[in-house]
């Protein structure tokens, strides 16, 4: 995780691509980042479609902008919220951006946050956010590991489809104990696993836990042990028995290592 200290979020939201169900969890996953200093909300206030979202909007303290539809197949929406963010981001107010939104073309603006040196985190549907908006990010958080109120209506355009299973991810699934993912159905990456172990390591052949989410992050910005069944990070590496040893710090229970076993 990203070091929160001092650090100041902008969160800039789609409406027309994110659920309204979800404000609070979003909220909390910005916050693990830093302080959310800046919350404004972007869509056709006149559309009937957005009515979940007016509900929240004095609730979590919002900042709605109007953006009309400019005609047929043509989104304003997308243009305020990128010329907003530049704003934001020469005002040289924040530390950090945090775009939801399953949108594509939010990629170069997530690329050119990161290029200033900030940080940038999306969050989206994981079967409607193309590849290249995710890697842009430092971190992107698949709005299928939040939880929301089902009781809550949410748009019409914003339902989050079933994971799809294919006769290749079951059949790999079947073959292992391994944690499986459960947007795709597929095992987890162990390739990706052993890179971050690699980037962490120490001298004495340790790698820190704390290190390890980060070093999957960098690896893959959409990371996240929820996504295979996990609420944390020790918990997943506790379903991979077989290729890690957990070792404590001599007497200190609380700082947790990852001991690669021999495979031999």
């Amino acid at each position: 995780m990203e070091n929160i200290n001092g650090n100041k979020i902008a969160l800039l939201i789609d409406a027309d691509n994110a659920q309204a169900k979800f404000i609070k969890n979003i909220l909390a996953e910005a916050g693990k980042h830093g302080n959310v200093t800046i919350r404004r909300i972007y869509g056709n206030w006149t559309d009937p479609i957005l009515g979940s979202w007016k509900t929240q909007i004095n609730t979590h303290s919002l900042r709605p902008i109007q953006k009309f539809s400019l005609g047929k197949g043509k989104n304003s929406t997308d243009t305020a919220l990128i010329i907003d963010a530049m704003d934001i981001l020469h005002s040289k107010n924040v530390t950090g951006f945090c775009i939801v939104s399953s949108d594509s073309d939010f990629t170069g603006l997530a690329l050119r946050i990161r290029e200033e040196g900030l940080f940038a985190m999306g969050i989206g549907e994981a079967n409607k956010t193309a590849e290249a908006f995710v890697s842009a990010c430092a971190v992107f958080v698949f709005t299928e590991n939040l939880s929301g109120d089902s009781n809550e209506n949410t748009d019409k355009q914003s339902k989050i489809k079933p994971a799809k299973t294919t006769k290749q991810t079951k059949k790999q699934a079947d073959k292992t104990d391994l944690p499986i993912n459960k947007i795709t159905n597929a095992p987890i990456d162990i390739n990706n696993i052993l890179k971050a172990f690699d980037m962490v390591v120490d001298d004495n052949s340790l790698a820190y836990m704390g290190e390890m989410g980060t070093a999957l992050r960098k690896l893959d910005p959409s990371f996240d042990c929820r996504t295979y069944g996990s609420a944390t990070m020790t918990n997943l590496f506790k379903r991979l028995p077989d290729l890690f040893e957990r070792v404590y710090n001599y007497n200190d229970t609380s700082t947790l290592y990852l001991k690669l076993k021999d495979r031999n």
